[in-house]
């Protein structure tokens, strides 16, 4: 009676899906290594931008704060003038009064401090008081929060493509084991898992981000 050909054929479906598993993890290692090493690059990248843009905004914010010491040192330095009745001090002081801050000291003035007692306390009450340099500073530190964000983004997919090179492991091992069972069911078994996480790794990995450069 001739041999049942059913199990060989069988095995060599197993063995050609084994061989399946091993090429593909084979070749997914390679690429999430090197898209790993790539998304460490962008993040190095922008670390290195989030600084730059950090030394700006502690450059700007130094500058308005240096204005703004002129500004109360000139504003102080008017008001003695002025309860004092010198008028040319008070206007030499007044035309040294810098752009920006003119037009709240402006403003100030035609609010009538002296008498109107709802009058702010000072120009660095009011709304026209604006040092471009302060909203600059501002502006920067809005920026390198995000390019902050940029580098923890970067980081995580980058942790994202080694965790898919642990799964690529696990399908090796499921695979590798296949081939030294005898037991029908067990190799079975351990090819069929290897595929479930060679088909959940690379579904995941379709949703990656991809980084390249020629």
């Amino acid at each position: 009676m001739p041999a049942d050909p059913r199990p060989e054929r069988e095995r060599d479906w197993q063995e050609l899906l084994v061989t399946v598993l091993l090429v593909v993890a084979a070749l997914g290692t390679s690429w999430s290594s090197y898209q790993a090493t790539r998304w460490n690059g962008e993040q190095a990248v922008a670390a290195g931008r989030t600084n730059a843009i950090r030394i700006d905004a502690a450059r700007a914010d130094g500058t308005a704060r240096t204005q703004t010491q002129v500004d109360v040192a000139t504003f102080i330095a008017w008001a003695d003038a002025d309860l004092r009745g010198e008028t040319e001090v008070a206007d030499f002081y007044v035309d040294r009064f810098r752009d920006e801050f003119r037009p709240a000291y402006e403003a100030w003035i035609a609010q009538r401090p002296l008498t109107n007692a709802d009058a702010p306390s000072s120009p660095f009450a009011m709304e026209e008081y604006q040092v471009s340099a302060r909203n600059q500073a501002a502006e920067l530190d809005a920026a390198a929060e995000a390019s902050a964000g940029e580098v923890r983004t970067n980081i995580q997919r980058s942790s994202n493509y080694v965790l898919t090179v642990v799964l690529y492991a696990i399908v090796l091992f499921f695979a590798g084991m296949s081939t030294r069972l005898s037991n029908h069911r067990l190799r079975w078994v351990t090819t069929i898992a290897g595929t479930a996480v060679l088909l959940g790794a690379l579904a995941w990995l379709a949703t990656f981000p991809v980084s390249v450069a020629v």
